[in-house]
């Protein structure tokens, strides 16, 4: 069944909306504006957490609803509901008409459809029962219990959520896509004495259920909370000063998200509130650093088919070679900014408005092997899992946590060290990126970006790289 098919049973069969009537509404409503669309979604959302060896809370949810949005220039209105009716999409109609008074709208060109399917379409949540979850959750538990006598306690998750959006525009075209994802979470606290540490581990994707239950998968997730939970306990303070950091592959890609993603997205730039603003084409990173947002990778958290306008997404390079060469764009912004979009425009749910907003943003692999990097090192930091972190979008400085991390020595990895804080700014630590490994790797499929108080599924990724000089924050006397 195809996209458009499967969301037509949904909002002009289930809900009763008449299509016919809607396109009529939506062409009324957006009839002088540059820009918008009627977005109609529906969602089903399931989440399961097991504490303590039980089941300590369970959630199931379906929301459905649409807003309305109409663009004229730099300004938008946007109004939502989840009334599912003609009735509450012609208040909204009137409410987005004031942006029209006294203005002639130049319609803008309406996104090409994709034939692309990035993920299945299958609901995870209704292909796998209930009790079948709980006691997967069971299994869970009691495998990281038995992993090592000091593990004293295991907090575990699972969550999904099926999604369905269609589009209308104002010319009749019309735009679909089904979005399925998964989340497993494990915590675990390991003592020793009166000694307790912490380590998770997640992971997930757009696909069923099917994969979380395979053993293989979620036992190393088990395998990996445990492992990092033993290594904080054994941990000894980490130094502070500045000094040479390795960054791990995959998920402390997250720093580049943070402090160098959000300064590429198209919004910032066209208020000219990034470090980035007006540096299209100059360099602003080292030679070797290229970074792209890539919606297309199957079965990605952060990928999509369309973007929440409809654009299909694409493999967008932001900087090649150390060189400036694009931004992040939603529609608006694009138009202003005489570019075209890039398949950016996200937003969290119908009651959101769409911006600029990351998919998977990655750092391409270099040419040095991690052994040669960690070699080239004689005394720094290794950090190689990330907790949480601060970020000023407009400056790029941020502070994150070190969730694993450990001592160079002489070219070797030292002890495991615990308060280990990189400080920096992500503009400026670009410049001091000095060898890129061949390992590129995606983060498990764990992400959520907020902007703006939005959240969205988004993925990081990159390769084991060397910056020569980075402020540490540590605890040791």
């Amino acid at each position: 069944m195809s996209h458009i098919a499967t969301t037509d049973r949904l909002f002009f069969q289930e809900a009763g909306l008449d299509l016919a009537k809607a396109q009529r509404q939506t062409a009324e409503a957006l009839s002088g504006a540059d820009d918008g669309e009627l977005f109609l979604e529906y969602r089903q959302s399931e989440a399961l957490s097991f504490d303590d060896g039980k089941l300590k809370s369970a959630s199931f949810d379906t929301a459905k609803g649409f807003g309305l949005r109409a663009v004229l220039g730099d300004t938008s209105a946007y109004a939502h509901a989840s009334d599912l009716t003609h009735d509450a999409i012609a208040r909204a109609s009137r409410t987005v008409g004031a942006i029209k008074s006294g203005h002639a709208g130049t319609a803008a060109e309406g996104p090409q459809g994709t034939n692309a399917r990035l993920y299945t379409d299958e609901n995870p949540l209704e292909l796998m029962p209930f009790a079948d979850k709980v006691k997967l959750l069971g299994e869970i538990d009691a495998y990281a219990r038995a992993k090592d006598k000091r593990v004293r306690q295991v907090m575990c998750s699972i969550a999904g959520e099926w999604q369905a959006v269609q589009i209308l525009r104002a010319d009749g075209e019309r735009l679909a896509d089904v979005r399925p994802l998964v989340r497993v979470n494990v915590s675990v606290v390991v003592g020793d004495g009166d000694k307790q540490e912490t380590g998770s581990y997640g992971w997930g994707g757009r696909f069923a259920f099917g994969r979380v239950v395979d053993p293989e998968n979620w036992q190393n997730a088990v395998n990996e909370a445990v492992r990092q939970a033993l290594v904080n306990l054994d941990a000894v303070p980490a130094p502070a000063g500045e000094m040479p950091v390795v960054l791990g592959p995959g998920w402390p890609g997250i720093l580049l998200h943070e402090a160098i993603g959000h300064g590429l997205e198209g919004d910032f730039n066209r208020k000219k509130t990034s470090a980035f603003a007006g540096l299209m084409g100059q360099r602003v990173a080292a030679p070797g650093v290229t970074v792209v947002d890539d919606g297309t990778i199957g079965d990605r958290r952060g990928s999509l088919t369309i973007d929440d306008e409809g654009t299909p997404t694409q493999r967008t390079v932001l900087i090649e070679d150390g060189i400036l060469r694009g931004y992040m764009q939603d529609r608006q912004n694009a138009r202003l900014m005489g570019m075209k979009p890039t398949g950016n425009g996200r937003r969290e749910s119908f009651a959101h408005h769409p911006m600029p907003r990351m998919t998977n943003t990655v750092m391409m692999g270099g040419n040095h092997s991690p052994d040669e990097i960690l070699k080239s090192v004689k005394k720094g930091l290794y950090a190689v899992n990330f907790g949480g972190g601060q970020v000023d979008i407009t400056s790029g400085k941020f502070v994150f946590n070190a969730a694993e991390a450990y001592l160079i020595e002489d070219g070797k990895i030292g002890p495991a060290v615990k308060g280990a804080m990189l400080i920096g700014n992500g503009p400026e630590s670009l410049k001091h990126v000095k060898m890129i490994g061949n390992d590129m790797k995606l983060d498990p499929g764990i992400g959520t970006c907020g902007k703006d108080g939005q959240g969205v599924p988004v993925g990081v990724g990159q390769p084991t790289m060397l910056l020569d000089k980075l402020t540490v924050g540590g605890t040791a006397a």
